[in-house]
């Protein structure tokens, strides 16, 4: 259920708004996020991002603090803007249309069973809660360090390290409850 608007806001009210309360920030705005993001380009579009997340949500709420509200909607922005980076960067190996069938000396059940456990690994990564997901894909696929994951999720580094265990463990319980990594 969507909130209803408190009264509708004139143009000139929402402008005058806008270069008051919102525009003095955007200096300190694009420099957090050239920390946490790879490209100006993406920081031009996650300023705009957030700005436009910050008017809508004027339209339904009154605000009492911009500056801190608009960087919290700056943070959740970074960390939508990752996570569909990550998924769009993702492709499982399974579907890697370059992997021969047979490598030299393995058999078909070799293959097979490898194939399955990537399969069940890709489905324990998706299990997991979606901030240690985040974490998990970002340290052992990205190759990121603790310190860059830590800055681009304006997380803790020991957060981050938690996160990161937590998340291998419960793969790896994950697997073994389905057979895997068991001494055969």
């Amino acid at each position: 259920m969507n909130p209803t608007p408190l009264e509708p806001l004139d143009r000139a009210d929402q402008t005058r708004w806008f270069a008051e309360e919102v525009q003095p920030h955007e200096r300190p705005l694009r420099s957090y996020l050239r920390q946490s993001l790879p490209s100006l380009e993406d920081v031009d579009d996650l300023v705009q991002e957030s700005f436009a997340r910050l008017m809508r949500a004027r339209r339904t709420t009154e605000i009492r603090a911009t500056k801190p509200l608009l960087f919290a909607i700056a943070r959740n922005a970074v960390r939508d803007f990752i996570a569909r980076k990550v998924r769009a960067d993702f492709v499982p190996i399974t579907e890697n249309p370059g992997m021969p069938v047979l490598v030299d000396g393995a058999d078909v059940v070799e293959l097979v069973c490898r194939r399955q456990e990537i399969e069940l690994l890709a489905e324990a990564i998706q299990s997991l809660p979606e901030r240690c997901r985040e974490v998990l894909l970002l340290r052992k696929i990205k190759n990121l360090s603790q310190k860059e994951i830590a800055a681009l999720l304006g997380i803790a580094e020991h957060t981050v390290e938690s996160l990161a265990a937590k998340g291998t463990r419960r793969c790896a319980e994950y697997l073994r409850a389905r057979g895997v990594g068991l001494d055969r």
